[in-house]
Parts: structure tokens; C-alpha cells; sequence
């Protein structure tokens, strides 16, 4: 609570609407439930109510402390009072030392052996953050998830004995978890969270020696770099992908490599590095193998969609809105039906594009067709369309089309 800021009646208030996304009714609790919880009268909530404080939280039942019923601790726990980014990078730091100290305990049972069907079970875990990101992208419940998820996969180096290809598929999973928290917060406009996700990714990968996953983390990085207004710092972490021995052997790596590149030198106003590394990207794009094994993260997204909506991106901070309106156009032509939150930026761009070449009637149309979700509940396009607004107030002050616009968002307000 201290860290999220809740107080007894807010944190209420969170768990009752993830009731409410859960069993379709809105749940019945208010801050004495709360501090009931706190107090230990009620020490395991009903199975709805537990699944939606882990929404809430990130972190399972037993770690908020809750208890099973039938069980009880050996001992009351102590109060927390560790920083908790200290607490994550001590368990990644310490993590081999203390898997070895608990499978070497005299006097215990036999640890339990982990294998490769524990990394399939967070595998399809990790399939589902991917989905929902692809949904609804930025919510704050899917850093928190993959978060937690994260620190599952750590756990298990704790839970017993297991091979060095077990061990090091672990560690995988948790720093592909880990990307996709840094993923969620960039996404989500929240830059210092995302760095320090960032930071855990990075030891963890090193650790596992999954070049996909260190190219998905660095080439993230990238990207928040790129949003925040720091090409040098995007070219620099871009270029740690780029390099990495994968982009040589896998054709489709390099390209979403100099895709990314092309986005940063857009973002730099650089017109000839944009082009060139665009039509790099889709040369490399058109040498891959579609055969070819690759994980399910870059399987997800990458395809000429996404390379057109980079294009669309670049050529939009250029000032080339006629080439953006066409690559805007291409990208929504091709994308697939699962990327709704790619096809609500995209939309958005393409309303961008259109405004600044003289068209506020055709720009409102095309802004007007985002999903109140994503216009409400998505941080970059809702910041996007704030700035639309305010773009079509400056070019056609008192046409219809700002009215048209200020009654159609205001729709969007009344249903958040």
C-alpha cells in the first residue's frame, strides 16, 4: 500500500473493480476489509477476492501474507522495512549462491527437480503478457504481472535441483518477464519505473546467454530513449542490439534492428540515415526465412506492419507528412487483428498526418475512429489525441470540425 500509494478506502476501491473485470459484479469491500487484512481477522480472502488483489498488487496471496487455510506460520513475520529495489537486486545477485546453499541443506528432504516442463508453464504465462500488452499496452496490471511473474521464475531456482540448461532457461524466462514490465512502463509513459525494470532485465540476461531476449531488452531501451527526446542514448542502446551476433545469423532481427534505427534517426531529424535504414530494414526484411525458428515475443508483432508504422513514426517527427500518411495507410492495411493498441497509434499518426496537410475534416474522422479504451486508458495515445485537439483548435479555430472533435471527446470523458 505504501508503495502504490494506497490508502484503506482506495485500495478497496482497486480490488472492487478488478472484482468487477473479473466476475462481471462489482465487489462489496470498503477500508474496513482492508484493514481487516492488515490486522490478520481475516487471514485468506475468498479465491475472487485473492485473484483480484494479485491484479491489484503484482504478487501472489502468500507474499502480500496472507495464509491457507489449515496452515499456520512457524513464526509471526517480521515487518518490512527493506527498500524494495535493494530487495530485487539482492535476490538477483544472490540467486545461484543461494540455490546452491538450499540443495546442498544437511538434514532436509530431497529438493524437488526442476525441469523443462516448469519453463513451459512460464512460457505460456509469458504468451499471455504478450497478448495483453498487444490488447491494451501500458496498463500499469501488466507491469505488475510480469513483474511478479518475473520473480516466479527466480523462485524456482530456490525450489530444488535442476541442470544448467533448466537454470539458464530460467533465468530466460524471468528476464523476458522482466523486458516486458520495462516494456509495459515505457509504454505506459512511466520512464523511471521502466529504467529500473531496465536494470534487473540486463544482470538477469546475462546470466541466462539468450541473445533474443538481450536484443528485445536493448532494443527497448532504445525505444523509451527515443521517446524521451534522447536520440544519443537511443543510437547507443540500439546499437547494443544491433550488434549482438543474432542480428547476423537472423535476417529479421537485423531488420527491426535498423527499423528501430530509422525511428531514432527520424526522431534526430536525420533524413538520409531515415531513408537509408528503412530501406535497409526492408531488404534484410525480405532476405529472412519465414521458416525459421524465433521466439514467440517478435513472432507477436514484427511483420511489414510494424516496420511501416516505425516508417510512419520517423517521417511524422521529419515533417514528411505525405510519406507518412502512406506508410500509415500500409500499416493499417496489414495489421493483424490481435494488435488493437498498435492500430490505435497508428490511427492516431494518420489523424496527425492528415491535420498538418490541410485536411482538419478528414484528420477528425480518421481521429475519431480510436476505441474510447485506448483513447481513455492508453498514455501515448491519449496524450497523442490531447495534442490533435489542440493542433485542430490552432489550424481551423471555429470550424465544425473542433466542434465536432470537442463533442466527440467529450464522450470519451464521460465514459472514463
Amino acid at each position: 500500500m505504501a508503495e502504490h500509494g494506497y490508502s484503506s478506502n482506495s485500495l478497496a476501491d482497486a480490488v472492487n473493480r478488478a472484482l468487477e473485470e473479473l466476475t462481471g459484479r462489482h465487489g462489496g469491500l470498503d477500508g474496513s476489509s482492508v484493514r481487516d487484512w492488515k490486522a490478520g481477522r481475516v487471514t485468506w480472502p475468498k479465491s475472487a477476492t485473492r485473484k483480484a488483489l494479485e491484479d491489484v498488487s503484482g504478487l501472489p496471496a502468500i507474499a502480500l501474507g496472507f495464509v491457507p487455510r489449515g496452515r499456520t506460520p512457524s513464526s509471526p513475520a517480521p515487518p518490512q522495512q527493506e527498500d524494495p529495489d535493494m530487495k530485487r537486486r539482492t535476490l538477483v545477485g544472490g540467486i545461484a549462491a543461494a540455490a546452491a546453499a538450499a540443495a546442498a541443506a544437511p538434514g532436509t528432504a530431497s529438493p524437488r527437480r526442476i525441469g523443462m516442463s516448469d519453463v513451459d508453464r512460464l512460457q505460456k504465462r509469458f504468451a499471455e503478457i504478450i497478448a495483453s500488452d498487444h490488447r491494451h499496452g501500458g496498463q500499469l496490471g501488466i507491469e505488475q504481472r510480469a513483474a511478479a511473474l518475473a520473480d516466479e521464475a527466480l523462485n524456482l531456482q530456490n525450489a530444488g535441483s535442476a541442470s544448467q540448461r533448466v537454470r539458464s532457461s530460467l533465468y530466460a524466462s524471468a528476464a523476458a518477464f522482466r523486458s516486458s514490465a520495462m516494456w509495459a512502463a515505457i509504454d505506459g509513459r512511466r520512464y523511471d519505473i521502466a529504467k529500473a525494470h531496465m536494470r534487473e532485465a540486463q544482470a538477469l540476461v546475462e546470466m541466462s546467454g539468450d541473445q533474443a531476449i538481450k536484443f528485445r531488452i536493448w532494443s527497448h531501451a532504445g525505444t523509451m530513449y527515443r521517446h524521451m527526446g534522447r536520440p544519443a542514448d537511443a543510437f547507443a542502446a540500439n546499437d547494443v542490439a544491433r550488434n549482438l551476433h543474432l542480428t547476423r545469423r537472423d535476417p529479421l532481427f537485423a531488420s527491426l534492428g535498423l527499423a528501430r534505427q530509422g525511428a531514432i534517426h527520424g526522431a534526430a531529424q536525420d533524413r538520409t540515415g531515415t531513408r537509408r535504414a528503412f530501406e535497409q530494414a526492408q531488404d534484410a526484411m525480405l532476405r529472412a526465412d519465414p521458416a525459421d525458428y524465433r521466439p514467440v515475443w517478435m513472432l507477436a508483432f514484427y511483420d511489414q506492419a510494424e516496420l511501416d508504422s516505425l516508417a510512419l513514426s520517423a517521417h511524422l517527427a521529419l515533417g514528411d507528412y505525405s510519406t507518412a500518411e502512406y506508410h500509415a495507410h500500409r500499416c493499417l492495411s496489414a495489421l493483424r487483428p490481435h494488435m488493437i493498441r498498435s492500430r490505435a497509434i497508428t490511427t492516431t499518426r494518420l489523424a496527425h498526418a492528415q491535420l498538418a496537410q490541410g485536411a482538419p475534416e478528414a484528420a477528425t474522422a480518421t481521429a475519431m475512429k480510436v476505441p474510447a479504451e485506448a483513447a481513455t486508458q492508453h498514455a501515448r495515445v491519449t496524450r497523442m489525441l490531447q495534442e490533435f485537439g489542440a493542433a485542430l483548435r490552432a489550424t481551423a479555430p471555429g470550424s465544425s470540425s473542433v466542434q465536432t472533435w470537442t463533442e466527440h471527446a467529450a464522450t470519451w470523458r464521460m465514459a472514463a
